[in-house]
């Protein structure tokens, strides 16, 4: 039966002795006594207006104690510290310190014919000269790969971007469409400037 259960036969004899299989698991009812070196509700207190103080109260807690030592003052250690906040709710976004936002989820563009999602980036050619690069500005149709527009120039401008754009739409005729395609492109200044961002609109 003890091989059946899972518990060794000497388990089952001091349940026997202990009225544990009549009385049940007595374990979560037990009565334990706190540790000698528990933290007393005064000390607590003091950790906490310590802690709130003006000058620690937009401090993190790692910071607490060593700005304590360098006063020759020590109450606690740091996880002491960050034990006691925690358990008061003082241990995230301190003082002045923002909670953080729910970030938006990614979103995913699947392409599943051509001029659906377009991607656009610009990328650095070097030239014959050392240290200088001219940049390329290209579009590529993200289903059938194909480049529907490119144009390189010595520097990066946003007027080439909006230049670029304009000609590729007007190429592929893209106003005639009743579904416009989606422009991908990475967070590249050039790409999010605010003349380009205008165009698009």
């Amino acid at each position: 039966m003890c091989e059946i259960a899972g518990i060794d036969q000497r388990t089952l004899q001091r349940w026997n002795a202990q009225e544990g299989l009549s009385k049940g698991d007595g374990r979560p009812a037990a009565v334990r006594p706190l540790p000698s070196h528990v933290l007393s509700t005064e000390k607590r207190a003091k950790f906490l207006s310590v802690a709130n103080e003006a000058r620690f109260a937009s401090v993190p807690q790692a910071r607490i104690v060593p700005m304590l030592a360098d006063e020759g003052v020590y109450l606690a250690s740091e996880s002491t510290f960050a034990r006691v906040l925690r358990a008061h709710g003082q241990s995230a976004h301190r003082g002045r310190a923002k909670a953080p936002k729910a970030k938006r989820p990614l979103t995913t563009h699947i392409a599943t014919a051509a001029r659906q999602v377009w991607c656009w980036d610009v990328t650095y050619l070097p030239a014959t000269v050392i240290g200088l690069w001219f940049h390329l500005h290209l579009i590529l149709d993200l289903y059938s790969r194909r480049i529907v527009g490119w144009e390189v120039h010595a520097d990066d401008s946003t007027e080439y971007a909006v230049h670029l754009v304009r000609r590729t739409a007007l190429a592929e005729a893209i106003a005639a469409l009743a579904d416009k395609p989606v422009l991908h492109g990475d967070n590249g200044s050039t790409l999010k400037a605010t003349a380009v961002l205008a165009m698009l609109n």
